[in-house]
């Protein structure tokens, strides 16, 4: 079993920011360290703070300078000093078992035809049947390690490399929302209708990002996935009864 020392480095990024790196390495036990870092800062901000924006094995928070400034620094100390005083506080506080709580979402997935152009690509590739393909992507469940590239995009860890697949070439002008791709050894979902050289196996009905909703991505930091293969028709009906497009 692999252990992870946990020896935090700060770096100061412009001047309204601070990156925290718990680790070298992407592996599970080291972001469920950064979603409990994550989760003590939220729930106690100091005056000033904006946004913790938590990554695979790093966090970055948001600060706003001028108002640290004005509330607590003295002479001598500069904003970044009484910043990384907070944040060592935080960090004083990881547990060595984190007991992150982490969401299962089933996310129904159509595989192939117009939904999922590259399925027999994908297929080829592995020597594997389409039903095989399937059968390997719908089984695992899925760690969002972050959310990035476009607004609810997740980052997900946990795709059986047997199924790993190359790039396209040439990408594609426009790939529509709710794409459930592959790229190499990654596995993910076009939130929005972006250009992109992934290989497109299947599409979901679900709405993964929607600016009327709070919080507007359905999906986080830490939550577990799990895709669900479904016929055209209940894809058909799942869209009818989505009202956040």
């Amino acid at each position: 079993m692999t252990t992870y020392n946990f020896e935090a480095i700060m770096r100061p990024l412009g001047d309204s920011a601070i990156v925290v790196q718990l680790s070298t390495n992407i592996h599970p036990t080291v972001h469920q360290k950064i979603i409990q870092l994550t989760e003590i800062i939220e729930k106690d901000p100091f005056t000033g703070f904006i946004e913790v924006v938590p990554s695979y094995n790093s966090v970055t928070i948001y600060y706003n300078p001028i108002k640290i400034y004005q509330t607590y620094t003295k002479k001598f100390i500069t904003v970044y000093e009484k910043v990384s005083g907070f944040i060592e506080n935080y960090l004083k506080q990881l547990g060595d078992t984190p007991n992150v709580e982490k969401r299962l979402i089933e996310v129904p997935v159509v595989y192939g035809g117009t939904y999922g152009p590259d399925l027999e690509e994908v297929a080829r590739s592995n020597n594997l049947s389409t039903d095989e393909v399937i059968a390997i992507h719908s089984k695992p469940e899925y760690l969002v390690y972050m959310i990035g590239f476009a607004p609810g995009f997740p980052y997900l860890g946990g795709m059986n490399e047997s199924i790993a697949t190359p790039r396209k070439e040439t990408p594609r002008p426009s790939i529509p929302s709710r794409s459930i791709g592959i790229a190499g050894k990654q596995t993910g979902i076009y939130t929005l209708e972006t250009p992109g050289g992934w290989q497109i196996i299947g599409r979901t009905p679900l709405n993964l990002f929607s600016p009327k909703k709070n919080p507007p991505s359905l999906l986080k930091s830490g939550d577990k996935i799990r895709f669900v293969p479904i016929t055209s028709s209940e894809y058909e009906e799942i869209r009818r009864e989505q009202h956040d497009d």
